[in-house]
């Protein structure tokens, strides 16, 4: 209530005298919100500069992909055609190994004792060819004395055929012995050739680059270590180094097959190398290789792309992500 000049009070409005007031400091509050919480508008350079094409590329046509780094031979998954005990593992990432080398061995003892017992089954064998040859030699003796007789009397029919049977025995005996020398010869290559598959050896030369066993682990023929789907032991031809680029189904059409191409590791665009054209895979598959990108279809199909790097000096290693741009076809003037 306010007082009248006259002693008297009239009532405050509401609506014609707070509510301005009321919204004037609303407005002076939220302009002071917005000048103080501007956001930083500055512009600075970006941590890491994004792929981009040079040179030839950064102005004529060309075609971008994304590539993985792969040994020249290709990854080789080593395994095991025996399983058993891990014995002794001779090698570790980062070694280079000649076709042939021994990688791991695997316990051989059982082996070895079924070699000894094969050699001792030719010995045997031996023998009896020995003791069966004399006894043939004797019988055919024997019956070639019987049939010199001329008296036929001295000389029963009877025995005549015991001494033949006698004979054919023998020779059946001795045959018998030549197969058993012969089963046991081949067991004893049988046994010599699993000995030598228990050493586990390098099938081309290259770097070894991954080492999934260890000495005392249990490996199995045509399994994989411990159930996954990890190789015992990976290696591969980096001299030199290929990279394998998916092209978009899309811009497949417009790739110029045999020119070089830019590469880049990713992260760092600023180092480039200029890689030869190797081959482009004949067949189009599905897209594997992602590159985390917000915009990125994975239901496409992609010409895969073979290019051998330069040698730089460790910039690149196998399983690496890198950037590729390639020459694109001009188009056709109309």
């Amino acid at each position: 209530m306010a007082l009248l000049p006259e002693g008297g009070f009239r009532s405050l409005s509401v609506s014609r005298q707070v509510l301005p007031v009321v919204a004037a400091i609303g407005v002076l509050v939220a302009a002071y919100l917005i000048l103080t919480n501007q956001p930083d508008r500055t512009i600075s350079d970006p941590a890491e500069m994004p792929a981009h094409a040079d040179g030839a590329l950064a102005d004529g046509p060309r075609v971008a992909g994304a590539g993985v780094v792969e040994p020249s031979s290709e990854l080789v998954s080593i395994g095991t055609s025996l399983g058993g005990l891990v014995a002794d593992v001779r090698v570790r990432p980062g070694d280079y190994v000649t076709k042939g080398q021994p990688l791991f061995t695997v316990d051989d003892r059982a082996l070895r004792a079924r070699l000894e017992e094969t050699g001792a089954a030719i010995a045997q064998a031996r023998a009896a060819i020995a003791e069966a040859a004399s006894a043939a030699e004797t019988a055919g003796r024997q019956l070639e004395l019987y049939r010199q007789v001329e008296d036929a009397a001295a000389v029963s029919r009877a025995e005549v055929i015991r001494a033949e049977g006698e004979a054919q025995a023998a020779r059946s005996r001795l045959n018998s012995a030549r197969a058993q020398l012969q089963a046991a010869q081949a067991a004893a290559g049988s046994a010599r050739t699993d000995l030598e598959r228990l050493t586990v050896r390098a099938p081309i030369a290259g770097e070894i680059l991954a080492v999934h066993v260890r000495p005392g682990e249990f490996v199995q023929a045509g399994a994989q270590q411990g159930g996954n789907s990890a190789p015992y032991i990976e290696m591969g031809q980096t001299r030199p180094l290929h990279v394998r680029v998916d092209i978009d189904e899309n811009e497949a059409v417009r790739l110029d097959l045999g020119k070089p191409a830019i590469v880049s590791p990713r992260g760092a665009a600023d180092q480039k190398v200029t890689a030869s054209f190797v081959r482009a895979e004949p067949l189009v598959v599905p897209k594997r290789s992602l590159t985390n990108s917000a915009s990125e279809r994975v239901d496409v199909r992609v010409l895969q792309v073979i290019y051998e790097l330069p040698p730089a000096d460790g910039r690149f290693r196998v399983g690496q992500q890198v950037d590729a741009f390639m020459p694109a076809r001009a188009k056709a003037a109309k």
